[in-house]
């Protein structure tokens, strides 16, 4: 049944020397006929699932593509963004993961970080992923696929009339429609090569701010991957086992929903189903129809639930987990969803995770039965945390607040292209490993258990994704009408954070609502759509530091008193 007979051993795990591609392959060899995943109704067995990845797998051999070669995966979570994922790590290729959201200028910018060759995305994308195209260094062909491929017969016909119709005219030549591209590899003259497995191969880009707050490709390898799943499934104390199911709703371009969503999941022989949108009745649906056993997610999805009345008296005794991450989670939100929990007959409480795209995502986790208020829990196994003096290698005692610093098998291999930034992010210390410097800062206690206080880098987190200040306000500054600006993340009751940007205009410039139209244009051009600002406010002048720079921290303050006077006068 397993054919894989090296392994890497590290104080309490043994991880395999193996691909992601054979791991989920082991899946389908112990249950083939068990369900890898769901895709609204229509399920897909492990052995169907390997099968679609190994013809995709030829496909793209047939198309040129070649161990190391790059392809961007720009989509939902669909059906057939698995199968190009996998199919990617079976040849040996790198998958170039992009959310589908992304500007356009973003798209070019990631395709040209990576040097992809192809680029798979849907194609209510395909005008902008085309557009984008017109900017790269180099050649790419898209390949364009439908939702209605992939949905059951009486689903089928109400997405084409409502929206699939629309899109019937993509791709346009010499660009390829996705079935049409696996076609290729039916040739029978189209073979395999054995899986190959390199602990120090990039496999995955991942898109995150590293230490200056510019998007930067966090190069993570097979090895990452798997000990992650391997890791989590330890942390979690519960058995991915057959029959069960993860509401896999976190987007898989993205740590979160990649790295414990779905390839935790999938490689321990459980179920994903597959949510391509979130929106508050889907999720709703979602858990009264399918009942998951796993639920993951950032806050503002599960402070949704406390609102939905589509939940009012759903038993929810089918919960065994549910995993928050991606930003932190209040000790007062924390209380309210135990409580949903507990009065909708659940045994579990909501525990919270911790971790970065560097070390692929989540790399502390609070204990099952432990819980301490404030905490974000225990490091997994094999991933050793420190609390050091920021910037340095001094380490200090417990109770002490310093810069988290971690260890492990998960640490990306570097910021692509970028060894400067590497080496300040990546570091090896006198014990001669290599430790990873998180830019946040912390606290651990006597038991190891690890207290997350603030970022040290300007960040914003809204909606559970990454938003870089210094990116908005460069793009804001080139515009002529404009001085200078500065960026700030407000508290938002959904969002956790909204993004707020504050303009001082150009001498003689008026501001004015149509001004800001133009702003918010050249924003849309470069920026993803969950990045853009919420509010605009034009000021006179903006706060400065003694050395002359803007103080957003004290704009910060300022936010901070109106949202405690808002909330003063509510109640």
């Amino acid at each position: 049944m397993d054919d894989i007979t090296h392994y890497i051993q590290k104080d309490h795990l043994t991880y395999p020397e193996a691909t992601m591609f054979e791991m989920v392959n082991r899946m389908a060899q112990e249950f083939p006929d068990e369900p890898a995943y769901e895709f609204y109704d229509k399920k897909t067995s492990y052995r169907q699932f390997v099968r679609r990845i190994e013809r995709a797998a030829r496909a793209f051999r047939a198309s040129g593509i070649r161990e190391g070669d790059a392809v961007t995966i720009c989509m939902p979570n669909t059906p057939q963004a698995l199968d190009c994922f996998y199919a990617l790590s079976r040849i040996g290729a790198i998958a170039n993961m992009v959310h589908p959201l992304s500007a356009q200028r973003e798209v070019t910018e990631y395709l040209n970080i990576s040097q992809s060759k192809m680029i798979l995305t849907v194609d209510l994308f395909y005008e902008k992923v085309e557009a984008a195209l017109g900017e790269t260094d180099h050649a790419v062909t898209i390949l364009t696929c439908r939702m209605q491929e992939e949905l059951i017969w009486y689903i089928k016909p109400v997405y084409l009339l409502k929206k699939g119709k629309d899109y019937l005219k993509f791709p346009r030549k010499p660009h390829l429609l996705w079935i049409d591209f696996l076609k290729r590899g039916d040739d029978k003259g189209v073979t395999l090569p054995p899986p190959s497995f390199d602990p120090h191969r990039t496999a995955v880009i991942l898109y995150s701010g590293g230490t200056s707050g510019k998007p930067k490709g966090i190069c993570l390898t097979d090895l990452n991957f798997n000990a992650c799943a391997m890791q989590a499934r330890e942390a979690i104390g519960e058995s991915f086992r057959k029959g069960f199911k993860m509401l896999s709703c976190m987007p898989l371009f993205h740590g979160f929903g990649l790295g414990i969503n779905i390839h935790t999941v999938l490689i321990h022989g459980a179920c994903c189903i597959l949510m391509p949108t979130f929106t508050n009745q889907s999720y709703a649906d979602m858990l009264r129809r399918k009942r998951p056993n796993f639920i993951a997610g950032v806050p503002t999805i599960f402070e949704v639930l406390l609102h939905m009345p589509q939940l009012d008296g759903l038993d929810m005794s089918f919960l065994l987990g549910m995993f928050c991450g991606g930003d932190s989670l209040s000790v007062e939100l924390k209380k309210k969803i135990d409580a949903f929990l507990k009065a909708h007959n659940a045994s579990i409480q909501v525990r919270e995770g911790y971790g970065l795209t560097e070390c692929v995502t989540a790399s502390c986790l609070t204990p099952k039965d432990d819980y301490r208020e404030g905490s974000i829990g225990l490091p997994f196994p094999d991933t050793v945390y420190r609390i050091v003096k920021p910037g340095t290698d001094e380490l200090l005692p417990p109770g002490e607040e310093g810069e988290i610093i971690l260890k492990g098998p998960t640490l990306m291999q570097g910021y692509l292209g970028l060894p400067e930034e590497t080496a300040k992010t990546l570091r090896v210390l006198s014990d001669g490993d290599t430790w990873l410097y998180t830019g946040d800062l912390g606290v651990m206690d006597e038991d190891g258990y690890v207290y997350f206080r603030q970022r040290l880098k300007r960040m914003i987190i809204t909606n559970g994704y990454n938003v870089y200040p210094s990116q908005l306000e460069n793009i804001i500054d080139s515009c002529p009408e404009v001085a200078y600006s500065c960026v700030i993340g407000v508290k938002d009751p959904r969002r956790m954070q909204r993004v707020k940007a504050f303009i001082v205009t150009a001498d003689g410039i008026e501001p004015t609502d149509d001004l800001k139209e133009r702003i918010m244009e050249q924003l849309r051009l470069h920026i993803a759509k969950y990045a853009l600002p919420r509010e605009i406010e034009f000021r006179a002048e903006l706060p400065k530091t003694l050395v002359g720079k803007v103080a957003f921290r004290q704009l910060e303050q300022e936010e901070e008193a109106k949202t405690g006077n808002t909330e003063a006068a509510a109640t």
